[in-house]
């Protein structure tokens, strides 16, 4: 089965480098080569590609907010992104983007990359993967200590308290809060008070809000 590939990159040398690198093995065939990935969005309108070698800095946003309106356009296409940029919010921001693979190391033969990629695999440069994975153990733990923390907080109040703060996430005032529970006024904002301290807030919006977030119902 032939593979056919569009190259996207400013550097003309570049781009006549992986031409070549690709033209050398007989299953791959380079249709167009552009200097934008604008002009490369027009070239699919008429022929598709398979993949999509796209080589860049990543210095410009707007560079990956194309490649995302490429993939949504053509979402079969198999798209590769070639950069050597080290801003780990770039790299985040281009892999949300739907490509399938990230080169970030000229060592790196793209062709291989190309044949991992049309086979329906994915492709992470080592820097690139350990970063992903890093991020996922750091949002693991993040998540894991803010369970612990919604716990503690639903731990340090009282079940009548719980019940209390329920009323104020509906926006009830301290003499409805009294009526509902059967206390006084007095009582109630004793309450209400207790549980402001408690969830180191300042006002019942903020309870009400700190209640919805870490669910404490």
């Amino acid at each position: 089965m032939e593979v056919t590939i569009y190259i996207v990159g400013s550097y003309l040398l570049a781009r006549i480098i992986n031409k070549r690198h690709f033209d050398s093995y007989k299953n791959y065939k380079v249709i167009g080569d552009f200097r934008d990935i604008y002009s490369c969005m027009e070239a699919m309108k008429n022929t598709r590609a398979d993949i999509i070698l796209f080589e860049t800095d990543l210095f410009d946003l707007n560079e990956i907010e194309a490649i995302k309106a490429l993939k949504e356009e053509f979402p079969l296409v198999k798209i590769i992104v070639k950069s050597l940029q080290k801003n780990k919010d770039k790299i985040l921001l281009t892999l949300s983007c739907g490509v399938c693979g990230y080169i970030a190391d000229n060592s790196i033969d793209v062709r291989k990359v190309a044949d991992i990629i049309i086979k329906g695999g994915f492709w992470l440069d080592s820097f690139v993967a350990k970063y992903i994975f890093s991020s996922l153990s750091d949002f693991s733990i993040k998540t894991n200590e803010k369970l612990r923390e919604n716990k503690r907080l639903k731990s340090s109040l009282t079940q009548r308290e719980l019940e209390v703060l329920k009323l104020i996430t509906e926006g009830k005032t301290n003499s409805q809060i009294a009526r509902e529970i059967i206390v006084s006024t007095n009582t109630a904002k004793a309450h209400v008070g207790s549980i402001l301290t408690k969830l180191s807030v300042r006002d019942r919006v903020q309870a009400a809000v700190k209640a919805v977030k870490a669910n404490l119902f």
